[in-house]
């Protein structure tokens, strides 16, 4: 890359001038008018040198000059003494005939080349609701997956999901008091019935009757308010503890029969979801399953004092190493969430024997157990540890604030889709579309308004999501972005009708260089840098610059000409923009409709 190459010779300059450095600081200046690239090498090594910045800056800039590369037109010193780089002609040119032979492997590099990876997230509890935090870890982990392929890895998605615990009890108690109402029967029970009695359950744990119910059953559930009375709550949460120890054993029959109905639903359910967010998973690992080989594991590691008994429990002592104790196995002989967690990363090394790294995408609210569980397992299994990467994100919110299906005023994943999309369908009125097209479009343009929101902003950082900025045809938003798109894919399909064909780009080109041409080459050095750092928000950034910036050129140009020597060259630019704008949504895990 022509970053690497201009760090080569700044680096080279400095050591004929005996200036000690091993890295230096390569940045695209704000203003494109002070060059395509930008360091301070000067003013970070002019006080060690005992000059003043622009006279180190000035030295600096003879030894460029004699080792200027090909690809550089000219350099200037600005200022204090920054020196300033820009691209020639050629290189450019050069870099648009590539894209266009590229296309859809344009910005792919093979750093990762050979190395496996293995990307879990989105992670949801069977038996509860597909929720707006589930949509986040989705769209967060689908793209760093994506990055990550983009640089030659194998990429291994994997599910962990959690169909034993509390919450299965809850929901399954709950469901053995609605189905004592002679109008319900299982075979009718589906998501929506399955979190009701989820609700029901962790109500009746807590030791709530109707009354509270009503604050979010209503009258329009009233078959359901009477189950929750003193005597049956009182007696609850000795019931569900009971109910999690036969479901964990699989010890009654019939509690199995409701237990896989449910299960069995919530899955089919995530399948419908997964397909609308263009996800598949190549392991599907379960807390019933695969969490099971933890407590063997937390039992053989407490005769090595990794781990010890208190009050009935085994623990982990995470005060000792700085951080805080946390129970792997409870005083009723279960495996918690952290001893299932090495039972699941013990199984995913064994399934991926060469896996070179685990990454684990989660909400940063579990940030603090995964690194008592991480230091757990250090002294474990140390090579999976040393392999196994925490990826946190922040949590995604709508002005009602955080959602919780425990009280059953959740936000579901679904039903945000189902909202925005009807948004976009309303946008789409005055379309001219076929209904069957009108609805793919919705639903990618719903999509992708979601993604882009959730994926704009830096990994760690909350989201508060705004319906109306989302969904947008203008500025910071995934529709934009489509939406540009299809204005380039329309922009060619008239430069086809009149025989202006992308070619020829040396003979038809423009002498001046565009800020789209400028902003187009730096895409492989932008997905690099994404993937290295597992930062999606960086093709998000990128991609909104290189829209804005081709929006502009076809307000200032016009692409289609048959009278202008310059419109086949205009016209490979709009395509390169269409290929590229493409790559980066892939990227971000957002499909790109052909009309809008």
């Amino acid at each position: 890359m022509i970053a690497e190459k201009i760090k080569k010779i700044i680096l080279e300059s400095l050591q004929k001038l005996d200036v000690e450095a091993k890295e230096v600081s390569l940045e695209h200046p704000d203003e494109i008018s002070n060059g395509d690239y930008s360091t301070n090498v000067a003013l970070a090594y002019a006080k060690t040198m005992k000059m003043k910045p622009r006279e180190l800056a000035e030295k600096i800039f003879v030894e460029l000059e004699k080792n200027k590369p090909k690809e550089i037109e000219r350099i200037e010193i600005a200022g204090p003494g920054f020196i300033n780089f820009y691209l020639s002609r050629e290189f450019i040119t050069e870099n648009i005939s590539a894209i266009l032979r590229h296309a859809q492997d344009f910005g792919k590099n093979k750093i990762l080349a050979g190395r496996k990876v293995m990307v879990e997230y989105t992670d949801p509890n069977p038996f509860k609701e597909f929720h707006i935090g589930h949509l986040m870890s989705n769209a967060v982990g689908e793209s760093v997956s994506r990055l990550v392929e983009f640089q030659g890895a194998e990429v291994k998605r994997a599910c962990w999901q959690g169909d034993v615990g509390l919450h299965v009890a809850k929901a399954v108690w709950g469901m053995q008091k609605k189905i004592q109402d002679s109008r319900f029967k299982i075979q009718e029970a589906g998501t929506k019935e399955w979190g009701q009695a989820y609700a029901i359950g962790s109500f009746a744990y807590e030791g709530q009757t109707k009354y509270h119910m009503q604050t979010w059953y209503g009258k329009q559930s009233g078959d359901f308010l009477d189950i929750l009375t003193g005597d049956v709550v009182r007696n609850a949460k000795t019931e569900i503890n009971d109910l999690n120890k036969e479901i964990f054993d699989k010890s009654d029959k019939e509690v199995n029969t409701l237990y896989d109905a449910g299960r069995k639903v919530s899955l089919a359910h995530f399948e419908e979801i997964y397909k609308k967010l263009d996800t598949k998973f190549d392991y599907n690992f379960f807390e019933g399953i695969e969490g099971r080989d933890g407590k063997p594991i937390v039992e053989e590691y407490l005769k090595y004092g990794v781990f010890e008994k208190s009050e009935g429990a085994i623990v982990y002592r995470g005060d000792k190493h700085g951080l805080h104790t946390r129970v792997f196995i409870n005083s009723q002989g279960l495996p918690t969430y952290e001893a299932k967690e090495l039972g699941l990363n013990k199984k995913k090394f064994e399934l991926e024997p060469h896996l070179e790294k685990s990454i684990i995408v989660t909400a940063n609210e579990q940030s603090e157990y995964f690194k008592v569980v991480l230091r757990a397992m250090g002294e474990i299994f140390p090579e999976i540890a040393k392999r196994t990467k925490h990826l946190a994100h922040g949590m995604l919110r709508l002005s009602t604030g955080k959602m919780s299906s425990r009280t059953g005023n959740v936000i579901t994943g679904e039903s945000l889709m189902t909202a925005v999309e009807a948004m976009v369908h309303k946008k789409l009125e005055e379309r001219e579309l076929e209904t069957v097209e009108k609805n793919k479009i919705a639903e990618a343009v719903a999509i992708g308004a979601i993604k882009y929101s959730i994926l704009k902003q830096a990994i760690g950082s909350d989201i508060i999501y705004d319906f109306e900025k989302s969904i947008s045809f203008e500025g910071d938003s995934g529709p934009y972005l489509q939406y540009s798109y299809v204005r380039a894919k329309s922009v060619l399909q008239k430069a086809k009708d009149v025989g202006i064909e992308p070619v020829n780009l040396r003979k038809a080109k423009p002498s001046e260089i565009s800020l789209l041409e400028r902003l187009l080459v730096r895409f492989p050095e932008v997905v690099l840098r994404a993937g290295s750092e597992y930062a999606p928000h960086l093709v998000a950034t990128y991609l909104t610059e290189l829209a804005g910036s081709f929006n502009s050129y076809y307000a200032k140009n016009q692409i289609v000409n048959v009278e202008d020597s310059t419109s086949a060259y205009k016209a490979a630019l709009t395509e390169s923009f269409a290929a590229t704008v493409k790559n980066g949504l892939w990227l971000l895990g957002i499909n790109v409709p052909e009309r809008m």
